[in-house]
């Protein structure tokens, strides 16, 4: 227990630890926006999808916990390996030049603490407005999803949020799955450009999907309106 709690209280170990909990968040973001898109399916498809996953599912309390654990350590590390590397390197740079290759220095790279905490301010605002708010019944059981996603999209602002908020997942996964794998160790010279090329593929089919639903979701309500 000593070893296991002394390696990730080291640096090599919080990377490695951030690179699991990430990894993990990533996995669930895929599970999310194949759930997600069954809304182009209609009222039906969509909230059978939801009552099957929230009311048929009785592991959802300990998965649900269980992923707000990993999402806390996820930050709490990320903030304490970026406030350690701030204090370490106390005298800014005078100027900031592109690294070139091989480096995978980027503006996504850069911008990960900021792009975490708008995830983190955006979770609260999503949670808040789907997971703890006013509830439709649903005629075959559970809640009507779909009426509720409809509703909170219709609204230009935020729909704007949302679309805003997917490109900043798409910039935080487009570094992240990257870094996750990295500091897992995953290193081959064949295969690892693959894996960072698929990678970025991902961060692009996620963001693009989720952006795709908040369009499509305002544009279907104003031409319903």
């Amino acid at each position: 227990m000593a070893f296991r709690t002394g390696f990730f209280s080291s640096s090599v170990g919080t990377k490695v630890l951030i690179g699991i909990t990430g990894f993990a968040l990533f996995l669930y973001l895929v599970i999310h926006i194949a759930g997600n898109l069954l809304v182009f399916f209609g009222p039906a498809v969509f909230n059978h999808y939801a009552y099957v996953m929230e009311e048929r599912n009785p592991l959802l309390p300990v998965i649900e916990i269980l992923l707000l654990l990993v999402f806390l350590v996820h930050i709490y590390r990320t903030v304490r390996m970026f406030l350690g590397n701030q204090a370490a390197r106390p005298a800014r740079y005078a100027l900031k030049k592109p690294a070139g290759r091989p480096s995978r220095k980027s503006l996504a790279s850069t911008t990960m603490i900021v792009s975490g905490l708008w995830l983190l301010a955006f979770l609260l605002v999503h949670v808040k407005a789907f997971r703890f708010s006013p509830v439709y019944p649903w005629g075959e059981g559970g809640r009507d999803l779909y009426r509720q996603e409809m509703e909170n999209l219709s609204n230009p602002f935020v729909a704007g949020f949302y679309v805003l908020s997917m490109v900043v997942v798409g910039s935080h996964l487009w570094h992240g799955i990257s870094s996750a794998l990295q500091s897992l160790g995953v290193d081959h010279p064949t295969w690892t450009p693959r894996v960072l090329t698929a990678g970025k593929v991902f961060a692009v089919a996620i963001a693009g999907g989720f952006i795709v639903i908040a369009v499509w979701v305002y544009l279907h309500q104003v031409a319903a309106a």
